[in-house]
């Protein structure tokens, strides 16, 4: 159940962008999107699809949505990326941190809607939130400022913790929102050690070294889904911390974090903008204000905890 409505700024500037511009256009024109996943598509796909068709777009009338998928292995965005090229598509959507910087590497010239980013001005994709000031713009998802609020409701549901493991990939950003959560650890007087598991076929011995440092819970970095994290958990006993809703609606524990499906339908936006003859270095990156806080009844049972009151009444989504 949803009791707070995820809020996005909504200033936008409108620009000519070179060769774009909609009134150079012919009404037949059809609209090439090139979608890069650093996993498989999800739900996050089918947000940006309906949208665009609620936008005027349709797949095989007016719109062709090019996607390729890494299954988790980062290595292989960057000649996905080149696929994705080649098919000369008007707008690239690039799905998290790691496909942001395949397609940064892979051109500059044509526009890059980031869905999201989580801290886009520090990994050197935009001059800044207002005014990006390239060829990029989109969605920031604001985890480098909400990592601290994720680490306390862990502590909330568990007190007695004294050592988290925080899973990472080989995400670029991994390693700086790590220092985020230990910094916030270390202000509870809890202990945390990095498990990092570049592929989803390294998640299982990862699990096996949370399990032999004795951790008590798990903090997942924001990535894009790997649902084998929500089953290796509920084998291990690992209470889990999520930054994304969609682990807790596969079986996982808490999440806080934005609604990344109304982040993918403000990402249709930006390219209908674009599509418009918008700049991408004008138009401001936007961001959530308003997050929410997800937790899963059934997970907690298995685990043999009890939700406190306090944390049951902030709660967002509850699925039992």
């Amino acid at each position: 159940m949803r009791r707070r409505e995820l809020i996005g700024s909504i200033v936008s500037v409108t620009f000519a962008w070179p060769l774009r511009a909609f009134g150079q256009q012919s009404s037949s024109k059809i609209w090439r999107v090139a979608f890069l996943h650093p996993e498989t598509l999800s739900a996050v796909f089918d947000a940006f699809r309906m949208e665009m068709q609620t936008l005027g777009y349709i797949e095989s009338r007016n719109l062709i949505i090019d996607t390729r998928y890494a299954e988790g292995q980062l290595d292989r965005l960057p000649s996905l990326m080149g696929e994705l090229l080649a098919l000369h598509p008007d707008v690239v959507v690039a799905v998290a941190t790691p496909a942001v910087v395949a397609a940064q590497r892979a051109t500059s010239t044509i526009p890059i809607v980031m869905g999201p980013a989580s801290d886009p001005v520090g990994s050197g994709f935009i001059k800044s939130l207002a005014r990006p000031g390239g060829n990029i713009t989109g969605m920031s998802n604001m985890f480098s400022d909400t990592t601290a609020k994720s680490v306390e409701v862990l502590h909330t549901l568990l007190p007695s913790a004294r050592l988290i493991a925080v899973l990472m990939s080989s995400n670029p950003i991994h390693p700086r929102e790590y220092e985020l959560v230990a910094a916030a650890a270390r202000q509870l007087g809890i202990a945390v050690i990095p498990v990092i598991a570049p592929t989803p076929a390294d998640l299982q011995q990862a699990f096996e070294r949370m399990t032999q440092a004795h951790c008590d819970a798990l903090f997942v970095l924001a990535d894009p889904t790997r649902p084998a994290i929500v089953t290796l958990a509920a084998k291990s006993k690992m209470p889990t911390m999520y930054q994304f809703s969609n682990f807790v609606e596969l079986g996982g524990l808490v999440s806080y974090g934005p609604d990344v499906k109304r982040i993918f339908a403000k990402v249709a936006h930006y390219v209908d903008k674009i599509f418009k003859g918008a700049n991408p270095a004008d138009l401001p990156v936007e961001q959530p204000i308003v997050f929410e806080l997800a937790l899963n009844l059934k997970a907690a049972a298995s685990l043999g905890l009890t939700i406190p009151d306090g944390l049951m009444a902030r709660a967002d989504k509850v699925i039992e």
